[in-house]
């Protein structure tokens, strides 16, 4: 959407703030201006400049030699125009000048022989308007060499904004200025309206229905008579074309005018043309055809919001008005339609005709339904001024079900916690009064906010915290150091066993306790036992060397009672002997802390998505590596496999830490499982809590999150079935320069419909740069690139 600095002025003073900052604020607020054109610089070297003499050109018919002088010097020009003259005040560009038609940088040229210096130019030439068949005549009011943007007030900045469509407020001057009140903590200005109306009450001049009120929840409107249809003044052509208008009657231009300054479409009717004075908004019953205001006929399906007058249709709701009322020069009469229509209808009529106005524009992304009685007054003030219409007493306004502000709680606390760092309160009050948000409760720690209904973006908390980072700024949130954090944490014994239990059962694990005495047979079977000097029984005559045989006995139980399927973990100590002798001291036997973490029976049972699933070895590793991340924040530790007869696991797998071993496991062979009687595959890993806790892990280097958009783009090829995921993977990451960042696959299909023995891979390609925007063009040609590659060096089809 176009955007005149000026114009904005209008609403918030902007006068002591530098263009650049306002750009550089309306970006960073979400309302990306995409391009901007400085008059004043697009206008350089362009001044008032005067003929003084006009001979016919030597060696051509249609040309003619000027004599031209911008009051200090006086320059010969050749000129084509066919109304240049002498004694004309003209607009003179310069040597250097750059013509904003074109883009093209005068010189001195030879022309047919004759040598010209600068140039006569058009209003074409200037983009001012389309008009190319001569050159622009200035008033004789204009000083001789005064630049052209003082004289005809061309010193203005507009903006190309991208509006987004969760933001329908912004799509007018108004909207847009209230963003940069909040900003800058200014006062925002609306226009005054004062309506004078006369004794003639609107009723004996009109009347409105709304029979689908569902897809029109208002419509209002003003009557304005014995109205004297006319061109518009200067400002308002000005203001009009500065947003690339076409300016055509002072009635139409105020509508176009109101609609880009507060939002809300209007449309003007020939009230002399609308049969029985009569409007009616209701949905077709039946397939229709309709000539709109473009002079195309078009056919409107079944339930297309028409505006009909006593006997037919006379415009498309939302989109488009039709040729049967439109305003002409003849008009005497006119009704302001300022309504409000359901957003979903006019999208569909829209794209339904292939028909995209300013007007359904708006109303596709949603227009204030509290504001069309303001705008349809705004509209009728101009059309008084500056069309001396007379305004007729009252308002038709079909409103049957107001639509209320939105209430949205608000948690200071909250905002901190998501924005990372602290804003002041005050500021926070003072954006949201700047937004236009009203305060309906305000305590220490939250507040209550009444949220116009021109945002209907703004639905919950986390859309005020979205507001108060956007205003208050993106480019205050606090830059985030490149540091290295050592991370996981030294625990006191308590903690670290509290921490073990908690990771274990978030891992799906619960928690068994056993006794740490047992039978000679139980504690012999996995080390050297300590008896007891004085055993209470035999059955606790011994000292457990491990968690195994306690764990086996408590799987044992849960078999015979019928519970198959068990993850069960326990923490505890152990104790060995190191002698052969007597125990005579604390010295001649270890006590250690372990961990196990047994498993056995089924990881899911058979249901409709999935069939069933018994534990193995690879899913006792997968549970004791998730462990290992939980509890040191990284899987730090080394895997060693091997097979040993003498070990009560058919298959090893040791956990280590440089040459320390932090833990073992496996498949538990059948010989002991045999000893408990249990008929079923039990898988268990057995760790050292004391290496754990001191397991050293790698630093960590946090960054600032990126800055500029990532890229993404997909492929998919089809393979010889040989060729795997991996192979491609890295060849790809091989082949990809520095701005190819992640190579992920997304999809893998094999059927005969691909070819014997082929199948197809389809990867995901994130591009980015940590240090700038990569545009369009680099990343078409990195991806091409790439496609060429991975066909020529695996011999495959690119999909379609």
């Amino acid at each position: 959407m176009k955007v005149s600095l000026n114009w904005l002025k209008e609403y918030v003073d902007l006068k002591s703030i530098p263009v650049g900052e306002i750009i550089s604020k309306l970006t960073m607020c979400g309302l990306e201006v995409e391009d901007y054109i400085d008059q004043n610089e697009l206008y350089k070297n362009f001044v008032v400049g005067f003929v003084k003499e006009k001979k016919k050109h030597p060696n051509a018919d249609k040309l003619s030699l000027c004599i031209v002088s911008d009051g200090k010097k006086d320059y010969q020009v050749i000129c084509g125009a066919p109304n240049v003259d002498s004694n004309q005040k003209v607009v003179f560009a310069l040597e250097g000048s750059i013509i904003p038609k074109g883009k093209m940088k005068l010189k001195k040229a030879k022309i047919r022989g004759v040598e010209s210096n600068g140039m006569i130019c058009s209003e074409a030439e200037l983009e001012i308007s389309d008009n190319h068949e001569g050159i622009m005549i200035l008033g004789d009011n204009n000083e001789i060499g005064q630049p052209i943007s003082q004289a005809l007030g061309f010193d203005d900045v507009i903006m190309e904004i991208a509006i987004t469509p969760n933001r329908p407020d912004a799509l007018s001057h108004i909207g847009v200025a209230r963003d940069l009140a909040a900003i800058f903590n200014l006062e925002l200005k609306y226009p005054e309206i004062n309506i004078n109306e006369t004794e003639s009450s609107i009723n004996n001049f009109a009347s409105i229905e709304v029979k689908d009120n569902i897809n029109c929840p208002r419509y209002t409107s003003r009557v304005i008579t014995e109205i004297k249809i006319a061109e518009s003044p200067v400002w308002l052509k000005k203001k009009i074309t500065s947003i690339g208008l076409r300016p055509i009657n002072n009635v139409v231009d105020i509508t176009n005018f109101v609609m880009y300054e507060c939002g809300q479409p209007l449309h003007a009717f020939d009230l002399n043309l609308l049969n029985d004075n009569k409007i009616i908004v209701d949905s077709t019953k039946s397939e229709i055809t309709f000539t709109t205001l473009d002079s195309k006929e078009r056919k409107l399906p079944t339930g297309t919001l028409m505006i009909n007058d006593g006997k037919g249709p006379v415009a498309v709701a939302g989109v488009m008005g039709g040729e049967n009322s439109e305003i002409s020069n003849e008009t005497k009469n006119v009704l302001i339609e300022s309504a409000n229509f359901n957003r979903k209808s006019i999208r569909k009529t829209s794209r339904t005709l292939g028909l995209s106005t300013d007007s359904s524009y708006r109303f596709e992304r949603s227009v204030d339904p509290n504001y069309t009685l303001y705008a349809a007054d705004r509209a009728a003030q101009l059309i008084e001024e500056l069309a001396h219409g007379k305004i007729c007493e009252g308002v038709i306004d079909v409103y049957p079900e107001k639509i209320q502000n939105n209430e949205v709680k608000f948690r200071f606390a909250r905002l901190e916690k998501l924005l990372g760092y602290n804003v002041d309160k005050k500021k926070v009050h003072d954006i949201f009064s700047k937004l236009g948000f009203d305060l309906i409760s305000d305590a220490q720690d939250e507040m209550i906010l009444s949220v116009p209904t021109y945002r209907p973006d703004i639905e919950r908390e986390i859309d005020l915290i979205e507001e108060v980072a956007r205003i208050y700024g993106y480019d205050n949130i606090p830059t985030v150091p490149k540091i290295n954090i050592t991370l996981g944490h030294k625990y006191d014994e308590a903690s670290y066993i509290d921490k073990i239990r908690e990771i274990s059962v978030s891992l799906g694990f619960y928690e068994m306790i056993n006794n740490p005495l047992q039978g000679e047979k139980l504690a012999s079977m996995t080390g050297k036992p300590i008896k007891l000097l004085n055993p209470q029984s035999v059955d606790m005559s011994y000292l457990r060397t491990s968690l195994i045989p306690g764990a086996l006995s408590v799987i044992k139980r849960n078999i015979n009672v019928g519970e198959k399927d068990l993850l069960l973990f326990e923490t505890g100590n152990i104790f060995e002997s190191k002698t052969e002798k007597p125990i005579s001291s604390f010295d001649d036997f270890e006590e250690k802390q372990n961990l196990i973490l047994i498993a056995t029976g089924k990881l899911n049972d058979k249901t409709w998505n999935q069939p069933e699933k018994f534990i193995d070895f690879y899913d006792l590793k997968g549970l004791v590596n998730n462990f290992i991340t939980k509890i040191s924040l990284d899987n730090v530790l080394n895997d060693v496999y091997y097979n040993d007869v003498e070990s009560i696991f058919d298959y090893v797998l040791i956990k280590q830490t440089g040459k320390t071993e932090a833990g073992r496991g496996g498949k538990i062979n059948k010989k002991i499982l045999n000893e408990f009687e249990i008929d079923q595959n039990v898988y268990c890993f057995v760790f050292d809590i004391d290496v754990l806790k001191n397991i050293k892990t790698k630093p960590v280097i946090y960054r600032e999150p990126l800055k500029f958009p990532k890229a993404i783009r997909d492929f998919a090829f089809i393979f010889d079935k040989e060729i795997s995921f991996q192979e491609v993977f890295d060849f790809i990451k091989a082949e990809g320069s520095t701005i190819l960042k992640n190579v992920s696959i997304f999809d893998l299909f094999e059927n005969e419909s691909l070819g014997k023995n082929k199948k197809s891979m389809a990867f995901t390609l994130e591009f980015y740069s940590e240090d700038r925007t990569l545009n369009e063009e680099e990343v078409e040609q990195e991806f091409n690139k790439l496609i060429s590659a991975v066909t020529k060096k695996f011999n495959a089809k690119l999909r379609g």
